[in-house]
Protein backbone atom coordinates (compact mmCIF):
# COMPACT_ATOMS: atom_id res chain seq x y z
CA UNK A 1 0.00 0.00 0.00
CA UNK A 2 1.47 3.53 -0.95
CA UNK A 3 1.88 6.45 1.37
CA UNK A 4 -1.17 8.00 -0.64
CA UNK A 5 -3.45 5.60 0.17
CA UNK A 6 -2.50 5.31 3.47
CA UNK A 7 -2.09 8.83 4.23
CA UNK A 8 -3.29 11.05 1.28
CA UNK A 9 -7.13 9.53 0.82
CA UNK A 10 -8.14 9.34 4.53
CA UNK A 11 -7.00 12.94 4.67
CA UNK A 12 -8.96 14.09 1.97
CA UNK A 13 -11.84 11.72 3.03
CA UNK A 14 -11.62 13.60 6.70
CA UNK A 15 -11.94 16.83 4.67
CA UNK A 16 -15.07 16.08 2.60
CA UNK A 17 -16.47 14.66 5.79
CA UNK A 18 -16.05 18.02 7.74
CA UNK A 19 -17.25 20.24 4.67
CA UNK A 20 -20.53 17.71 4.60
CA UNK A 21 -21.29 18.21 8.26
CA UNK A 22 -20.14 22.12 8.64
CA UNK A 23 -23.01 22.25 6.13
CA UNK A 24 -25.41 20.50 7.95
CA UNK A 25 -25.72 17.57 5.18
CA UNK A 26 -26.19 13.46 5.69
CA UNK A 27 -24.62 11.26 3.89
CA UNK A 28 -27.87 10.37 1.74
CA UNK A 29 -28.30 14.36 1.33
CA UNK A 30 -25.14 14.35 -0.55
CA UNK A 31 -25.67 11.24 -2.03
CA UNK A 32 -28.78 13.26 -3.04
CA UNK A 33 -26.90 16.23 -4.35
CA UNK A 34 -23.32 14.83 -5.38
CA UNK A 35 -25.34 12.12 -7.93
CA UNK A 36 -22.26 9.85 -5.68
CA UNK A 37 -24.24 6.69 -3.85
CA UNK A 38 -24.10 7.01 -0.14
CA UNK A 39 -22.46 3.68 0.49
CA UNK A 40 -19.80 5.41 -2.52
CA UNK A 41 -19.70 8.24 -0.45
CA UNK A 42 -18.65 6.47 3.02
CA UNK A 43 -16.13 4.25 1.59
CA UNK A 44 -14.31 7.67 -0.21
CA UNK A 45 -14.79 9.68 3.53
CA UNK A 46 -13.16 6.74 5.40
CA UNK A 47 -10.37 6.83 2.77
CA UNK A 48 -10.97 3.14 1.71
CA UNK A 49 -12.11 4.26 -1.90
CA UNK A 50 -10.10 6.15 -4.34
CA UNK A 51 -11.68 9.41 -5.67
CA UNK A 52 -12.05 10.30 -9.15
CA UNK A 53 -11.59 13.73 -10.20
CA UNK A 54 -15.01 14.12 -11.77
CA UNK A 55 -16.12 12.60 -7.84
CA UNK A 56 -14.27 15.33 -6.56
CA UNK A 57 -15.74 18.17 -8.28
CA UNK A 58 -19.26 16.48 -7.78
CA UNK A 59 -18.66 16.49 -4.10
CA UNK A 60 -17.38 20.20 -3.86
CA UNK A 61 -19.67 21.29 -6.20
CA UNK A 62 -22.56 19.57 -3.88
CA UNK A 63 -20.77 21.26 -0.61
CA UNK A 64 -20.27 24.46 -2.38
CA UNK A 65 -16.30 24.60 -2.00
CA UNK A 66 -13.67 24.78 -4.15
CA UNK A 67 -12.25 21.62 -4.93
CA UNK A 68 -9.15 22.68 -3.68
CA UNK A 69 -10.09 22.93 -0.31
CA UNK A 70 -10.71 19.26 0.10
CA UNK A 71 -7.31 18.28 -1.52
CA UNK A 72 -5.71 20.53 0.63
CA UNK A 73 -5.96 21.57 4.59
CA UNK A 74 -4.80 24.95 4.02
CA UNK A 75 -3.53 26.64 0.50
CA UNK A 76 -0.07 27.79 2.81
CA UNK A 77 0.07 23.70 2.14
CA UNK A 78 0.64 24.07 -1.36
CA UNK A 79 3.93 23.77 -2.88
CA UNK A 80 5.03 26.21 -5.31
CA UNK A 81 8.44 25.79 -7.91
CA UNK A 82 10.25 28.63 -5.03
CA UNK A 83 9.62 26.49 -2.06
CA UNK A 84 11.48 23.46 -4.42
CA UNK A 85 14.19 25.69 -5.32
CA UNK A 86 13.15 25.87 -8.87
CA UNK A 87 11.44 27.60 -11.68
CA UNK A 88 9.46 24.49 -12.58
CA UNK A 89 9.92 21.38 -14.41
CA UNK A 90 12.73 21.03 -16.91
CA UNK A 91 10.85 19.27 -19.50
CA UNK A 92 13.55 19.78 -22.42
CA UNK A 93 14.59 16.02 -21.65
CA UNK A 94 11.25 14.68 -22.38
CA UNK A 95 11.05 15.63 -26.59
Amino acid sequence: MSTFETTQLPEIGKRIRNSRLSAGLNLHELARLSGISAPALSLIENGKRDLRLSSLFRIAGALRVEATNLLHAQAENLVTPDALGGSGYNLGDYQ
